[in-house]
């Protein structure tokens, strides 16, 4: 049928639905996307089976690769959220009933011990205090304690607190101790330094709704030979997750088994051309920090505690103990009733805790509203702000 009357007034209707209000997005995913970004996705459809689509995935591999140092390894792009390749890391690299160590900091980790056990594997914890990264030493012990682990797991940016583990520092152990090396950096990924030849990494995975400022629905990850070799002597991967069948798409097709995310895609290709006309990788990565440290030093100024410990600060959420008598949830309300959306609290520290994203399309303007919001917010509860 073709159809000759315009429907946009129905396109208004959905909008008001999702955006009664203009809102600034300071949250932990989704994030506000690249306007950039948008209008790429705006483009129409190809097939997935298309000449056109396979030079699009091979192009947005390529660079992919690029920004994760990661020339030795596979790169892979699915429709999916980032547990994805989390679930795929155990059912095709560990062996059925083998040992997992998980490292655990907060709610992901313990996602990632979920993952294990619900696959049938066997989970070593190592947990540290909320708040605290796994040090080199700590790993290392529980590797001597525990020499049958298969893999170890990392969570690069945990999210509900706030911490960047020493992934590099952690790996190298790993490395030494002839494990493979797990690495959900869902919330790290575009924003942290991330080197897989370098560091070893076995198996990092993202989503596209964090660092990289796009919608939801697709994963990425760089995945080693030693992964691939492993899958070969595992049964049941599964039909979704089967890595050695989603490389073989790939390496054939320059495509996926099933049919992939494509506006995304397109929007993550047009991310990582960005990102080079901007001058590369380096400058992307310190125009985050330095989004960071901004961040950081505002909630200071107002005399608030950060959650996360000094010298492991996450370059992409912040993590605010609630000031006293004042509660997480009402200052979330409160910020969003006057136009910006923050993150309430995650997890254990939900109560205590209220959290501020910095991933995704955010302006200078949009950080001194969050700051003169939250200062009159917090007036308005009875805090008063040390400066």
């Amino acid at each position: 049928m073709t159809c000759t009357l315009s429907y946009m007034d129905v396109v208004k209707e959905v909008e008001r639905v999702l955006w009664p209000r203009p809102l600034r997005l300071f949250t932990a995913g989704p994030v506000a996307c690249f306007p950039e970004v948008l209008e790429a996705m705006r483009i129409q459809m190809v097939s997935h089976r298309s000449r056109e689509y396979q030079e699009l995935h091979r192009d947005t591999v390529m660079r992919l690769k690029v920004f994760l140092e990661a020339e030795k390894s596979v790169v892979l792009l699915i429709p999916s959220s980032g547990t994805g390749f989390m679930e795929a890391s155990i059912r095709n690299a560990v062996s059925k009933d083998g040992k997992v160590l998980v490292t655990v900091i907060g709610e992901f980790g313990s996602r990632y011990k979920e993952t294990v056990e619900r696959n049938g594997r066997i989970p070593v914890v190592l947990e540290k205090p909320l708040g605290k990264p796994v040090l080199p030493e700590e790993l290392d012990d529980a590797l001597k304690k525990n020499p049958d682990v298969e893999a170890v797991t990392i969570t690069y940016n945990e999210t509900s607190t706030g911490v960047l583990n020493p992934l590099r520092e952690l790996s190298k152990v790993a490395k030494e101790r002839g494990k493979l090396v797990f690495v959900d950096a869902v919330s790290a990924m575009g924003a942290a330094d991330i080197r897989v030849d370098e560091w070893k990494l076995d198996l990092v995975f993202s989503s596209s709704q964090k660092a990289f400022g796009l919608p939801p629905g697709l994963a990425m990850a760089a995945v080693s030979e030693e992964v691939f070799e492993r899958a070969k002597s595992i049964p049941e991967r599964g039909l979704y997750f089967d890595l050695l069948e989603i490389r073989e798409f790939l390496e054939k097709q320059w495509s996926t088994p099933t049919t992939p995310p494509i506006p995304q895609i397109v929007g993550l290709n047009v991310i990582l051309r960005i990102i080079e006309r901007m001058g590369g990788r380096e400058a992307w990565l310190r125009m985050y920090a330095e989004r960071a440290e901004r961040i950081r030093r505002g909630v200071l100024d107002l005399g608030l505690q950060l959650f996360a410990e000094p010298g492991y600060y996450s370059p992409t959420i912040t993590v605010i103990y609630n000031p006293p008598g004042v509660k997480g949830p009402v200052i979330y309300e409160e910020m969003r009733k006057r136009g910006v959306e923050i993150a309430k609290g995650y997890g254990k520290v939900r109560d205590v805790t209220f959290r501020i994203g910095h991933m995704g399309y955010i302006t200078n303007e949009d950080i001194e509203v969050l700051f003169n919001t939250l200062r009159e917010v917090l007036a308005a509860l009875g805090y008063k702000a040390s400066r």
